[in-house]
């Protein structure tokens, strides 16, 4: 592979609707971020979330540096990630803010528990994590927020809640997979001959 030196690249500029649609064809499983304390919480709705280590068990998350959750993050240096079940759409919905709601207005509707750290966890999560913040780094309009995992909640729900060109889509693991066979299988094998 031949690599071009940095001071021979030209710089091309993409638009955001271009890097939008080109990001849009890679599914991301659906989480919420919660952040804040007592009534002073908030929350929005994310694809990304990734593992950073196993040990010590560590998440990774980027978060809009506008968001109202942001600034509650960095005070009480805790976050909750929460990911969504196939069930949990009108979640996912109230946190992207559809319907116009905010902060402590996104949680109704919902069960929540207050996880060691303040932080609200959603019951029925297929994991809840509570995350401590280790390290914060700012780049552009978004910041790459790294969290010890001091707690894991996990329900036995195994359909999970994706989001993909544009649209949320569910993703069970019995179903699909046998979908799967179905279709990849010749005719033969799925007889048993």
């Amino acid at each position: 592979m031949n690599v071009v030196p940095r001071d021979l690249m030209t710089e091309t500029v993409i638009s955001p609707a271009d890097f939008r649609g080109a990001m849009r064809h890679l599914t991301g499983g659906v989480s919420v971020i919660t952040a804040g304390r007592g009534k002073d919480i908030s929350g929005m709705t994310v694809t990304s979330v990734t593992s950073l280590s196993v040990e010590p068990p560590t998440l990774l998350v980027s978060i809009n540096r506008d968001a109202s959750s942001f600034p509650l993050i960095r005070r009480h240096g805790a976050f909750g990630v929460n990911i969504l079940n196939a069930d949990q759409l009108d979640v996912a919905e109230r946190f992207s803010g559809k319907g116009g709601l905010k902060g402590a207005d996104r949680f109704a509707g919902s069960h929540w528990v207050t996880a060691v750290s303040g932080v609200p966890l959603l019951v029925g999560a297929l994991s809840a994590f509570d995350c401590e913040v280790e390290e914060v780094f700012e780049r552009h309009s978004h910041a790459i927020v790294i969290g010890r995992v001091r707690n894991i909640s996990s329900s036995a729900r195994t359909a999970a809640l994706a989001y993909w060109h544009g649209q949320y889509v569910a993703v069970d693991q019995d179903e699909d997979a046998a979908r799967l066979a179905d279709v990849s299988l010749p005719a033969r094998a799925r007889r048993g001959i």
